[in-house]
């Protein structure tokens, strides 16, 4: 077992040496604490459940191992990259982290000054052009 197949594991384990009948087990005794409640109405006892379930290793490990061990496991995903080798999965689950993957980038965050045209009529007017799915303000429907 080398260095590069035991990155960010707990305590050392590498890919092929996870108890995945304790992975499971822990994820199971998760779940049921979750939908436990939420059906007691303690939604935010829920919340963090859910969030202990996300951010634990067991949480993590076996949502790496059911998309790389699927009918879909050569299928990457958004970010391009396949998971095949058990160093490359080990280092998946070490790489699932909260950095806000899909945050805006700066050029759709900037407010042009630029006078919009309304859609309807060509003219200039103040307000930005309303997506066709989004309620129209005026009278009858959109397009």
């Amino acid at each position: 077992m080398d260095a590069a197949t035991r990155v960010c594991a707990p305590s050392g384990v590498a890919w092929n040496g996870i108890s995945w009948a304790n992975v499971r087990r822990h994820v199971r005794r998760l779940q049921t604490r979750i939908v436990k409640a939420t059906q007691e109405g303690r939604h935010n006892k829920a919340r963090s459940l859910q969030w202990l379930l996300t951010h634990s290793f067991s949480g993590k490990a076996l949502a790496v191992k059911r998309v790389t061990e699927n009918k879909g496991k050569n299928t990457p995903g958004v970010d391009k990259v396949t998971w095949k080798t058990p160093g490359a999965k080990t280092n998946a689950i070490a790489s699932l982290k909260r950095r806000g993957l899909f945050a805006a980038s700066a050029s759709e965050s900037i407010y042009s000054e630029e006078k919009w045209q309304d859609e309807a009529t060509g003219h200039p007017g103040d307000e930005m052009p309303r997506h066709a799915s989004a309620p129209s303000a005026g009278v009858g429907t959109h397009r």
